[in-house]
């Protein structure tokens, strides 16, 4: 089923980036972060409101506070300098560009979750890492 997931994640990413190119004209990145971001968070809670999952935050460890705040920092951090991106770049050039967070998130779950790696993960990561160094030059 991930696999599922993870294609509709990419299709939403795709239409995110061109809805927000379009969303931002006449706005600065601060402006367009922060309504997507309220947009977001309403999703969000309504979701585990309407399926009962409400009741996990009674048990939320520090450790998964501690780790999703940071996520959600470096989450906020990547949606301000993605619409800062989209503000003057084409999204042509800055979707892909932006996703060589796949490539990093990659290495990173290699180096610090010592999840297993193999060829063709490896391949397609350096592919990913090559298109975006086609893209920047």
């Amino acid at each position: 089923m991930w696999k599922y997931y993870a294609v509709l994640s990419a299709i939403f990413a795709a239409v995110t980036a061109i809805l927000a190119k379009i969303g931002i004209k006449g706005i600065t990145g601060n402006v367009a972060t922060a309504i997507r971001t309220v947009v977001v968070l309403f999703i969000a809670w309504g979701i585990i409101l309407a399926t009962g999952e409400i009741r996990e935050v009674k048990m939320l460890s520090k450790n998964n506070l501690l780790f999703l705040a940071l996520s959600g920092v470096a989450t906020g951090l990547s949606w301000i300098f993605y619409f800062k991106a989209l503000e003057t770049g084409n999204v042509s050039k800055v979707a892909p560009i932006d996703k060589l967070s796949v490539a990093i998130a990659m290495g990173l779950a290699f180096l610090i979750l010592k999840e297993p790696i193999d060829l063709k993960t490896l391949i397609g990561g350096l592919l990913i890492v090559a298109g975006t160094i086609v893209i920047i030059l």
